[in-house]
């Protein structure tokens, strides 16, 4: 029996510390996004607001790969709309739904050096325009952070289009009809300026 509780206790013990390692580590990563961030500076920055890190969001996906996707224009919030192609699905459930995200490639990005192999999830969920920035919200990843058919897709990472921040002067893809979720992601970025 003692045998037992010594080993509960170190069991739960570890857990509390991995959990507390991993928020530390998304709340410096955070503070890091604030800091360099290249449209919202000097004050403004203290408007920058995030959802508490929790590990709820974040999920080991199923990832299924989009073979010979077409190119298509993402609809974006100016006149400029750029070509990408479905890369890929994700599947996961949370808060009790099963949800399905689609994992859009850039045509441009992939002629560059340094993003040839990005790869971004824009999505809107039930707190779009209400606690989260109503035209969505985006998450980046590599082709390399696939493995196994499995993706590890943080929302505590999730962050604003610089249209967030200033209207009229970028075009921000805007997340297509497939990747509007009806649950409610409560990790990552606020919309800005708002308090919660």
């Amino acid at each position: 029996m003692r045998i037992f509780l010594i080993l509960t206790s170190f069991l739960l013990t570890s857990f509390s510390f991995a959990q507390k390692s991993y928020i530390d580590s998304i709340e410096k990563y955070l503070k890091k996004y604030v800091k360099e961030h290249e449209v919202v500076t000097g004050k403004d920055k203290e408007f920058v607001s995030f959802f508490p890190v929790t590990e709820k969001y974040r999920l080991n996906c199923r990832f299924e790969r989009t073979m010979n996707s077409p190119w298509f224009r993402m609809e974006s919030s100016g006149p400029i709309k750029k070509n990408y192609r479905i890369y890929g699905i994700i599947r996961f459930t949370i808060n009790d739904t099963a949800v399905t995200l689609n994992i859009y490639q850039s045509q441009d990005l992939m002629t560059t050096k340094e993003y040839k192999d990005h790869l971004f999830i824009p999505f809107t969920d039930a707190t779009s325009g209400e606690e989260t920035y109503e035209s969505g919200r985006y998450i980046d990843l590599e082709i390399e952070d696939i493995l196994n058919d499995k993706v590890l897709i943080d929302f505590n990472k999730a962050y604003n289009p610089y249209c967030a921040y200033v209207s009229g002067k970028y075009n921000c893809p805007i997340p297509p009809a497939e990747n509007r979720l009806t649950v409610a992601i409560r990790a990552g970025e606020k919309a800005f300026g708002k308090a919660h």
